[in-house]
């Protein structure tokens, strides 16, 4: 069996210990810990773990903190032993190690997304170009350009080729027989929307179509416009039109169970922005549970919008969402523990040290630096000989301020500012908080730079260039 030296610093031995207790025999491994002198593990360098290290007989492989970066040869070389890096965050040893792995199959789909640039008449040629660019770089495959209604854009045309020319593939939502053919002569694949009122110039445009009923409460018409495309050998997708709630949103649900029971075998779309657009929610549970249906009812394409800022990265939403309901309907597996992209505001679990532990850490730190953490309904800052918590982080600085006053100058105020409103924030909302890391957003999440860190491990080199003790 595998016996695995871990290597770590003061302030991380007890969350890893932790760790291993669950992680070892479920994986199936044995392991040490060696905890070298020194607090933060991030301030390791492999030249520096070489002097303090101490393998036990024994030991198979050694690992060292993922931020002790650099070539690890030499160390392998005096240990004699495999080292490999590990995780940045301790807590993802289980990912690590594929005990919560992501399975081979992820990231499959088969829904098309269709993103709208709404109003587009409105807008400069460049803002539209910059939008289709950021919306392909999120996941979209159809740039939708959306039109008018009750107005003839004469310069339709130049939109679309110039957004073909950009490299994109192109839609247009008109029902205006003129936009539609210009449109469709610029290189536009596929129209939104097609009904009783202009079917009849569909075949002339050469090009797939959207169908939708004349009444969507009652699918009039639908049932015609289908029937002549079909005789006129016209491509086409079906929308029995989602409304929203309050307007019969749940009518128009079953009316897409409806359309599938009637036509099993037509291609169908479904327009998910009356949902997002007009729900005053984040939208990203409205999409995953759109397309977890569209999934089960072979819908293989939606249209998405994100003007209002609720929804405004629906987009994104939409291509991590298809990606999950793929897996989860093609798998017969539940959405969950697979990718957490979509748990924007939320973890799935809360990592605490404890009250024994930070007494612990006071005991042990011999720097007056803090350490902070968020847990418990308080903000707890650790640091030589002190142990503070309190839920308002001004009352928590105002005892830090008043216990050491020489440790705290502008700089390092305005740091421990921002790490306890970060701290904050993920005491409200129940987020795991990590000093000097970025909240996890999930998709949405902007990975940051430990400024503290870099300082730090600069203004601590002892005269041999290495990280004192």
């Amino acid at each position: 069996m595998r016996n695995i030296h871990f290597v770590t610093g003061k302030l991380a031995a007890t969350a890893l210990e932790n760790q291993l207790q669950q992680l070892a025999p479920s994986v199936g491994f044995e392991y040490t810990i060696g905890v070298l002198p020194i607090t933060v593990a991030a301030l390791m360098t492999p030249e520096w773990i070489s002097r303090k290290i101490d393998v036990p007989e024994g030991t198979t492989s050694v690992m060292i903190p993922g931020y002790a970066g650099g070539d690890l040869t030499p160390l392998a070389e005096k240990l004699k032993v495999p080292v490999e890096s590990g995780p940045r965050d301790l807590f993802a040893l289980p990912e690590h190690f594929g005990a919560a792995p992501i399975p081979k199959n992820y990231g499959k789909f088969d829904i098309e997304i269709i993103a709208e640039i709404n109003h587009a008449p409105r807008l400069e040629l460049t803002t539209i170009l910059s939008m289709a660019e950021k919306m392909q770089a999120d996941g979209a495959d159809l740039i939708d350009v959306g039109c008018q209604p009750g107005e003839t854009w004469h310069m339709l045309a130049d939109c679309v080729a110039a957004l073909k020319d950009q490299g994109h593939r192109v839609s247009v939502d008109s029902m205006n027989v003129v936009e539609i053919t210009a449109a469709t002569a610029a290189g536009a694949e596929l129209v939104l929307s097609v009904n009783s009122g202009n079917r009849h110039a569909a075949a002339d445009w050469g090009t797939e179509v959207i169908v939708v009923p004349d009444n969507p409460t009652d699918l009039a018409g639908m049932d015609e416009t289908i029937e002549f495309l079909d005789n006129a050998n016209v491509p086409f997708r079906i929308d029995p039109i989602l409304e929203p709630i309050g307007f019969g949103f749940a009518a128009s649900l079953h009316r897409y169970f409806q359309t599938r029971t009637r036509y099993p075998d037509c291609e169908m779309m479904m327009g998910i922005g009356n949902l997002t657009e007009l729900t005053e929610v984040d939208s990203a549970g409205i999409n995953m549970l759109l397309l977890a249906i569209c999934q089960e009812l072979g819908i293989r394409s939606v249209l998405t919008t994100q003007v209002i800022n609720w929804a405004r990265s629906s987009v994104k939403e939409c291509d991590a969402a298809r990606r999950l309901v793929h897996y989860a309907v093609t798998n017969n597996a539940l959405p969950k523990h697979v990718d957490g992209a979509l748990a924007i505001l939320r973890e799935g679990r809360i990592y605490e040290q404890g009250d024994k532990s930070l007494k612990t850490l006071a005991a042990e730190i011999r720097d007056r630096n803090y350490r902070l953490f968020a847990e418990r309904g308080k903000i707890h800052a650790v640091s030589s000989g002190l142990h503070e918590s309190e839920p308002d982080a001004f009352l928590l600085f105002e005892k830090l301020f008043t216990a050491r006053p020489e440790t705290i100058d502008a700089s390092h105020a305005f740091y421990l500012g921002y790490e306890m409103a970060k701290a904050t924030i993920a005491l409200q909302l129940g987020k795991q908080y990590r000093q000097d890391q970025s909240l996890n957003w999930g998709l949405l999440t902007i990975e940051e730079e430990s400024h503290r860190l870099r300082r730090t491990a600069a203004s601590r080199k002892s005269a041999d260039g290495q990280p004192e003790e």
